[in-house]
Protein backbone atom coordinates (compact mmCIF):
# COMPACT_ATOMS: atom_id res chain seq x y z
CA UNK A 1 0.00 0.00 0.00
CA UNK A 2 1.35 3.45 -0.41
CA UNK A 3 0.15 5.87 1.95
CA UNK A 4 1.98 8.72 0.84
CA UNK A 5 -0.77 8.81 -1.76
CA UNK A 6 -3.95 7.87 0.17
CA UNK A 7 -4.58 4.94 -2.55
CA UNK A 8 -5.02 1.31 -3.23
CA UNK A 9 -1.92 0.30 -5.21
CA UNK A 10 0.81 -2.57 -4.43
CA UNK A 11 4.29 -3.11 -5.58
CA UNK A 12 4.72 -5.44 -9.13
CA UNK A 13 7.50 -8.00 -8.85
CA UNK A 14 9.13 -5.49 -11.54
CA UNK A 15 9.16 -2.86 -8.83
CA UNK A 16 6.04 -1.14 -10.56
CA UNK A 17 2.79 -0.33 -8.86
CA UNK A 18 -0.58 -1.43 -9.24
CA UNK A 19 -3.68 -0.02 -8.99
CA UNK A 20 -5.83 -1.92 -6.88
CA UNK A 21 -9.71 -1.96 -7.21
CA UNK A 22 -11.91 -0.84 -4.72
CA UNK A 23 -14.23 -3.51 -3.02
CA UNK A 24 -17.18 -4.70 -4.51
CA UNK A 25 -19.98 -2.29 -3.28
CA UNK A 26 -17.72 0.34 -1.80
CA UNK A 27 -18.11 3.75 -3.52
CA UNK A 28 -14.63 5.34 -3.84
CA UNK A 29 -14.13 8.84 -1.95
CA UNK A 30 -14.36 11.18 -5.43
CA UNK A 31 -18.16 9.14 -5.80
CA UNK A 32 -18.89 9.97 -2.38
CA UNK A 33 -18.22 13.33 -2.53
CA UNK A 34 -19.96 13.44 -5.86
CA UNK A 35 -23.11 11.78 -4.57
CA UNK A 36 -22.93 14.24 -1.50
CA UNK A 37 -22.87 17.24 -3.25
CA UNK A 38 -26.13 16.09 -5.71
CA UNK A 39 -27.89 15.58 -2.97
CA UNK A 40 -27.41 18.89 -1.07
CA UNK A 41 -27.92 20.89 -4.90
CA UNK A 42 -31.42 18.74 -5.02
CA UNK A 43 -32.10 19.55 -1.99
CA UNK A 44 -31.36 23.15 -2.05
CA UNK A 45 -33.01 23.41 -5.74
CA UNK A 46 -36.13 21.44 -4.12
CA UNK A 47 -36.29 24.65 -0.78
CA UNK A 48 -36.10 27.10 -3.70
CA UNK A 49 -39.09 26.36 -6.03
CA UNK A 50 -41.22 25.17 -2.83
CA UNK A 51 -40.14 28.83 -2.09
CA UNK A 52 -41.58 30.02 -5.66
CA UNK A 53 -44.78 28.06 -5.34
CA UNK A 54 -45.64 29.13 -1.70
CA UNK A 55 -45.24 32.57 -3.17
CA UNK A 56 -47.36 31.56 -6.03
CA UNK A 57 -50.15 30.80 -3.82
CA UNK A 58 -50.05 34.05 -2.54
CA UNK A 59 -50.16 35.71 -5.34
CA UNK A 60 -53.50 33.84 -6.28
CA UNK A 61 -54.92 34.46 -2.80
CA UNK A 62 -53.81 38.17 -2.60
CA UNK A 63 -55.75 38.87 -5.68
CA UNK A 64 -58.37 37.13 -4.94
CA UNK A 65 -58.64 39.03 -1.78
CA UNK A 66 -58.97 42.34 -3.53
CA UNK A 67 -61.94 40.83 -5.48
CA UNK A 68 -63.42 39.07 -2.67
CA UNK A 69 -63.68 42.13 -0.40
CA UNK A 70 -64.76 44.78 -2.84
CA UNK A 71 -67.15 41.96 -4.25
CA UNK A 72 -65.48 42.27 -8.40
CA UNK A 73 -65.06 39.46 -10.64
CA UNK A 74 -64.86 36.65 -8.48
CA UNK A 75 -67.04 34.43 -8.52
CA UNK A 76 -67.64 34.39 -4.51
CA UNK A 77 -67.35 37.32 -2.48
CA UNK A 78 -67.83 38.60 0.99
CA UNK A 79 -71.38 39.02 0.28
CA UNK A 80 -71.99 36.30 -2.22
CA UNK A 81 -72.72 32.88 -1.91
CA UNK A 82 -73.43 30.38 0.60
CA UNK A 83 -76.83 30.19 3.02
CA UNK A 84 -78.47 29.48 6.15
CA UNK A 85 -78.91 31.78 9.42
CA UNK A 86 -77.52 34.04 10.56
CA UNK A 87 -75.96 32.32 13.89
CA UNK A 88 -74.54 29.80 11.78
CA UNK A 89 -72.85 32.56 9.42
CA UNK A 90 -71.29 34.59 12.58
CA UNK A 91 -70.40 31.14 14.25
CA UNK A 92 -68.69 29.93 11.14
CA UNK A 93 -66.85 33.34 9.95
CA UNK A 94 -65.35 33.56 13.38
CA UNK A 95 -64.00 30.43 13.19
CA UNK A 96 -62.66 31.12 10.08
CA UNK A 97 -60.80 34.39 10.79
CA UNK A 98 -59.82 32.84 14.06
CA UNK A 99 -58.05 30.10 12.59
CA UNK A 100 -56.57 32.77 10.65
CA UNK A 101 -55.21 35.08 13.48
CA UNK A 102 -53.87 32.03 15.47
CA UNK A 103 -51.91 31.18 12.95
CA UNK A 104 -50.76 34.57 11.88
CA UNK A 105 -49.37 34.77 15.51
CA UNK A 106 -48.39 31.53 16.71
CA UNK A 107 -46.44 30.63 13.52
CA UNK A 108 -44.53 34.12 13.63
CA UNK A 109 -43.33 33.75 17.20
CA UNK A 110 -39.96 33.03 17.91
CA UNK A 111 -40.13 29.76 19.97
CA UNK A 112 -42.37 28.36 17.54
CA UNK A 113 -39.82 29.24 14.85
CA UNK A 114 -37.01 27.48 16.87
CA UNK A 115 -39.10 24.54 17.19
CA UNK A 116 -40.22 24.60 13.69
CA UNK A 117 -36.70 24.99 11.95
CA UNK A 118 -35.80 21.39 13.72
CA UNK A 119 -38.27 20.32 11.87
CA UNK A 120 -37.88 22.30 8.76
CA UNK A 121 -34.81 23.99 6.72
CA UNK A 122 -34.71 27.20 8.20
CA UNK A 123 -34.67 28.69 5.26
CA UNK A 124 -38.01 27.23 4.19
CA UNK A 125 -40.02 28.54 7.52
CA UNK A 126 -40.70 32.06 5.84
CA UNK A 127 -41.94 30.07 2.83
CA UNK A 128 -44.00 27.61 4.65
CA UNK A 129 -45.47 30.42 7.06
CA UNK A 130 -46.72 32.26 3.57
CA UNK A 131 -48.21 29.07 2.10
CA UNK A 132 -50.25 27.96 5.44
CA UNK A 133 -51.42 31.71 5.11
CA UNK A 134 -52.56 31.76 2.07
CA UNK A 135 -53.93 28.33 1.98
CA UNK A 136 -56.51 29.64 5.18
CA UNK A 137 -57.12 32.30 3.26
CA UNK A 138 -58.08 30.13 0.26
CA UNK A 139 -60.29 28.06 2.90
CA UNK A 140 -61.97 31.50 4.09
CA UNK A 141 -62.78 32.88 1.05
CA UNK A 142 -64.32 29.29 0.15
CA UNK A 143 -66.36 28.50 3.36
CA UNK A 144 -66.84 32.40 4.29
CA UNK A 145 -70.83 33.01 5.11
CA UNK A 146 -72.63 36.01 3.85
CA UNK A 147 -74.19 38.35 6.29
CA UNK A 148 -75.92 40.91 3.94
CA UNK A 149 -77.57 42.91 6.23
CA UNK A 150 -77.03 46.85 5.50
CA UNK A 151 -74.74 49.50 6.97
CA UNK A 152 -74.46 51.91 4.58
CA UNK A 153 -75.52 52.49 0.98
CA UNK A 154 -73.80 55.46 -1.05
CA UNK A 155 -76.60 55.81 -4.24
CA UNK A 156 -74.49 59.21 -5.77
CA UNK A 157 -72.06 58.71 -8.38
CA UNK A 158 -69.26 61.18 -6.88
CA UNK A 159 -69.45 59.29 -3.27
CA UNK A 160 -69.29 55.64 -5.12
CA UNK A 161 -66.08 56.70 -7.19
CA UNK A 162 -64.77 58.53 -4.04
CA UNK A 163 -65.29 55.38 -1.80
CA UNK A 164 -64.07 52.99 -4.95
CA UNK A 165 -60.86 55.25 -4.81
CA UNK A 166 -60.39 54.49 -1.05
CA UNK A 167 -60.31 50.91 -1.47
CA UNK A 168 -57.99 51.17 -4.26
CA UNK A 169 -55.53 53.34 -2.31
CA UNK A 170 -55.58 51.01 0.92
CA UNK A 171 -54.43 47.99 -1.68
CA UNK A 172 -52.05 50.20 -3.03
CA UNK A 173 -50.71 51.32 0.45
CA UNK A 174 -50.60 47.48 1.08
CA UNK A 175 -48.79 46.20 -1.82
CA UNK A 176 -46.00 49.29 -1.19
CA UNK A 177 -45.62 49.04 2.24
CA UNK A 178 -44.04 45.19 1.84
CA UNK A 179 -41.64 46.82 -0.88
CA UNK A 180 -40.39 49.20 1.69
CA UNK A 181 -39.41 46.45 4.40
CA UNK A 182 -38.38 44.42 1.91
CA UNK A 183 -41.16 42.46 -0.18
CA UNK A 184 -38.95 39.55 -1.07
CA UNK A 185 -37.50 38.83 2.76
CA UNK A 186 -41.32 39.07 3.66
CA UNK A 187 -42.28 36.34 1.46
CA UNK A 188 -39.47 34.03 1.80
CA UNK A 189 -38.36 34.38 -1.79
CA UNK A 190 -35.06 35.82 -0.75
CA UNK A 191 -34.58 32.79 1.85
CA UNK A 192 -34.85 30.47 -0.92
CA UNK A 193 -32.50 31.65 -3.28
CA UNK A 194 -30.26 32.30 -0.87
CA UNK A 195 -30.39 28.56 -0.09
CA UNK A 196 -30.21 27.66 -3.87
CA UNK A 197 -26.63 29.96 -4.04
CA UNK A 198 -25.92 27.79 -0.58
CA UNK A 199 -25.50 31.46 0.88
CA UNK A 200 -25.83 33.30 4.48
CA UNK A 201 -28.76 35.52 4.56
CA UNK A 202 -27.31 39.45 5.19
CA UNK A 203 -28.29 40.62 8.83
CA UNK A 204 -31.52 42.63 7.96
CA UNK A 205 -31.44 45.83 9.81
CA UNK A 206 -34.46 47.73 11.55
CA UNK A 207 -35.64 50.76 9.21
CA UNK A 208 -38.63 53.19 9.20
CA UNK A 209 -38.64 54.19 5.31
CA UNK A 210 -41.07 56.62 4.01
CA UNK A 211 -45.05 55.80 5.30
CA UNK A 212 -43.20 53.66 8.66
CA UNK A 213 -42.16 57.16 9.76
CA UNK A 214 -45.91 58.34 9.59
CA UNK A 215 -47.63 55.43 10.89
CA UNK A 216 -46.57 52.36 13.27
CA UNK A 217 -48.19 49.96 10.52
CA UNK A 218 -48.76 50.65 7.02
CA UNK A 219 -50.11 47.26 5.99
CA UNK A 220 -52.49 47.49 8.12
CA UNK A 221 -53.61 51.30 7.44
CA UNK A 222 -54.35 49.72 3.54
CA UNK A 223 -56.32 46.96 5.00
CA UNK A 224 -58.30 49.24 7.02
CA UNK A 225 -58.95 51.81 3.90
CA UNK A 226 -59.40 48.57 1.58
CA UNK A 227 -62.13 47.19 3.94
CA UNK A 228 -63.81 50.24 4.52
CA UNK A 229 -63.67 51.86 1.71
CA UNK A 230 -66.95 50.62 0.13
CA UNK A 231 -70.19 52.31 -0.71
CA UNK A 232 -71.84 49.47 0.27
CA UNK A 233 -71.17 47.99 3.35
CA UNK A 234 -72.77 45.09 5.04
CA UNK A 235 -72.38 43.43 8.67
CA UNK A 236 -69.50 40.65 6.85
CA UNK A 237 -67.13 43.43 7.45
Amino acid sequence: MNGDHGRNEAAAPNGSLLRLSEPAGVPSPRTQRSQGGGSAMFGRTFIFLYGIASYAVFLVAFLYAIGFVGNLIVPKSIDTGGGGSLVEALVIDALLLGIFAIQHSVMARPGFKRWWTRIIPEKSERSTYVLVASLLLLLLYWQWRPITTPIWHVAGDAGRIALMGVFWLGWAIVLFSTFLINHFNLFGLQQVFAALRNRDLPNMEFRTPLLYKLVRHPIMLGFLLAFWGTPDMTAAI
